[in-house]
Parts: structure tokens; C-alpha cells; sequence
């Protein structure tokens, strides 16, 4: 019975640790965020002063650029979720209800492509979107974001088109549907799950991305809100203002917290969907 209560204890101290130790940056921010002036450097663990002076500097110097900044990563994440989801759902059903060779060889490939870091090509991609004459424009974000979140979105939603009934498809087949109305009309709605996981974590992916952002634009009328707030500075080049920082930080962080949570249960489906098949 001890040991039993001290197994007890102990899980519950670790989860306590782990929720502890992810969530107290932000919370840090937050209180951060609300101080001002000289207050801002005295380490503090409750809230202590309450000003909103940060979020204002944020938000309304700089003629709203931050608020630009801000709607070029909401067109651009959502851009690239949109049309990774829609070449994701055509490749994953060729890659699992269509049999060709090389099948597996191609999915393997498209894995594979994944695994090159930012870096690695980082040069080729700028020669490319210079080439193409999208420097310095959200498409060149778009372009750049959807080639690196289609691996994983493609791999997500073949295994999951893998798992669905062999004969829903053969009975719209029988009713003389086309693979497109297949998609459209049979697949998309059982895929829900998938597409609402894939599709979240491909717009975080984009929503955060700092080093393509800050190398294929130049101008802030067309960079995110990463490299926005890598740009803020105060008066001098020494004075680092921690407090707008901090701001800025807790608002781009709040929209993620929020589809978090209208879409967990979703995201926990299709996270765990086909996780009891070999």
C-alpha cells in the first residue's frame, strides 16, 4: 500500500515538474510583459505592477508595423496550410489506394526531404525565388514553407487514408464516382482529424519560422512577426526593450494557444489514428 501511494506521489511530482517547467517561460513573459520602466529587471514570480504601456508601444509605434508584421504571418501560415493540405490530400490518395512501382520508394523520398535542415538549403531556395522574381514577397514565404511542411503533411495523411475501409471507395466506385468526387465527397470528411492535426502544425511551423522569413524579404512592410520582433530596438543601440519584447511575444503566442484549444480533441484523434496498426 506504501509503495503504491509513493508510485502515486511520484508521477503526480513529475507531471507537476513537466507542466511547471513547459508553461512558467510564458508565464514569466506574461508578468514581464505588464512592467515597466526599471521594474522590468527585478525578478518577480507574482505580478507585482500592471501596465499596459508595452503593449501599446507594440501595437501603435512604429506607424502599426508590428500590426503588419502580424497580418503577413496570418496570410502567410494560413496560405501555406491551404495549399499543403490540398496537394497533401491528392498525393496521399495516390500514394495509398494507387498502385504503381516505386510507391514506397517515393514515400521514403518524401520523408527523406525532410530530414535536409533550413540551412543545408538555404542559398539554392534564395537562387530559386530570386530566379523566380517573388523576392521579397509573401509568396516567397509561401513558396518556401509549403515545399518544407509537405513531407510531413503527405506522410500524415497517407498513413491515416491507409486505415480508412477498402470498401466505402469501392462502393462509390460502384456508384460511378470519379477519384476526385472520391476525395471530395467520401474521404475529406472521415479525415477530419488528420487534417485538422497536419493542418495546425504546418501553421505553427510557418507562424514561427524566423530564418527563411528573415532572408527572403527585406522590407518590413512584407516580414513576419518573428523578425519584427527580432527589429524592435529602443533609443540607443544598447537599450534592449525587454518590456515591448515581452508583449509582443504574449500576442503572438495567444492566437496558437487558441486553435490549441478549440481543436484539441481533434489534434488527439489524429495524432493516436492508426496508432494500433503495424
Amino acid at each position: 500500500m506504501a509503495m503504491k501511494y509513493l508510485k502515486s506521489t511520484a508521477f503526480y511530482v513529475l507531471v507537476v515538474f513537466i507542466v511547471v517547467q513547459a508553461l512558467f517561460p510564458f508565464y514569466y513573459a506574461i508578468i514581464t510583459s505588464f512592467k515597466s520602466g526599471s521594474h522590468i529587471f527585478e525578478i518577480t514570480y507574482l505580478p507585482n505592477d500592471f501596465s499596459l504601456q508595452n503593449y501599446k508601444d507594440v501595437l501603435f509605434k512604429g506607424n502599426g508595423t508590428f500590426i503588419r508584421n502580424f497580418w503577413n504571418s496570418i496570410v502567410i501560415a494560413t496560405s501555406t496550410v491551404v495549399l499543403s493540405l490540398f496537394i497533401a490530400v491528392t498525393a496521399s490518395y495516390a500514394l495509398s489506394r494507387v498502385r504503381f512501382r516505386g510507391r514506397s520508394l517515393m514515400l521514403m523520398t518524401i520523408l527523406a526531404v525532410s530530414m535536409f535542415p533550413q540551412i543545408a538549403v538555404l542559398a539554392g531556395l534564395f537562387e530559386l525565388i530570386k530566379g523566380l522574381g517573388i523576392y521579397n514577397t509573401p509568396y516567397a514565404l509561401i513558396f518556401a514553407y509549403t515545399i518544407f511542411t509537405l513531407p510531413f503533411t503527405v506522410w500524415v495523411l497517407t498513413t491515416f487514408m491507409r486505415d480508412l475501409p477498402i470498401e466505402i471507395e469501392e462502393a462509390a466506385i460502384v456508384d460511378g464516382a470519379t477519384p476526385w468526387v472520391i476525395i471530395r465527397r467520401v474521404f475529406l470528411p472521415l479525415m477530419w482529424p488528420a487534417l485538422v492535426t497536419t493542418g495546425l502544425l504546418a501553421f505553427i511551423a510557418a507562424w514561427n519560422e524566423f530564418l527563411f522569413a528573415l532572408t527572403f524579404t527585406s522590407s518590413m512592410d512584407t516580414r513576419t512577426v518573428p523578425v519584427g520582433i527580432s527589429m524592435l530596438s529602443g533609443n540607443s543601440e544598447h537599450e534592449i526593450p525587454w518590456g515591448m519584447i515581452m508583449a509582443a511575444s504574449v500576442i503572438v503566442t495567444l492566437p496558437l494557444i487558441a486553435l490549441v484549444l478549440i481543436f484539441q480533441r481533434k489534434i488527439i484523434s489524429g495524432l493516436t489514428a492508426g496508432g494500433v496498426k503495424g
